[in-house]
């Protein structure tokens, strides 16, 4: 997984264990998709201080992820979901026993409402 996306998505579990400052430079940085130097003019700090308050705050995130492992943990029920939503659909299309075909459907819709509640 690509950085950015691994470090904007462990900020939308552990970003409010960050201090406050550290958390704001780093969604500037990572999901609003601003420059050190753009972020340094929101916050008013060095471009400098942004860096190291944004790295400060990358490393607390990995060591948060390393500990409580939510974000892989996560990641695993989204691939177990999407495995057996797949296997649901093979067996509705692949079967003439209407019982069957709504059972499948019935775990279509299941994994559809738990995946919505992500």
């Amino acid at each position: 997984m690509e950085k950015n996306i691994e470090v904007s998505l462990l900020l939308d579990f552990y970003g409010e264990l960050l201090k406050p400052s550290c958390r704001q430079m780093a969604e500037l940085y990572y999901n609003d998709d601003l420059s050190l130097a753009e972020v340094a003019a929101e916050t008013g700090i060095t471009r400098q201080g942004v860096r190291d308050r944004i790295k400060r705050g990358e490393r607390q995130l990995f060591e948060f992820e390393q500990k409580l492992g939510l974000l892989s943990r996560f990641q695993q029920l989204e691939a177990g979901l999407n495995d057996i939503a797949r296997k649901a659909r093979e067996i509705s299309e692949t079967t003439n026993d209407n019982d069957i075909r709504a059972l499948a459907g019935d775990i279509l819709r299941q994994t559809g409402e738990l995946k919505e509640k992500e």
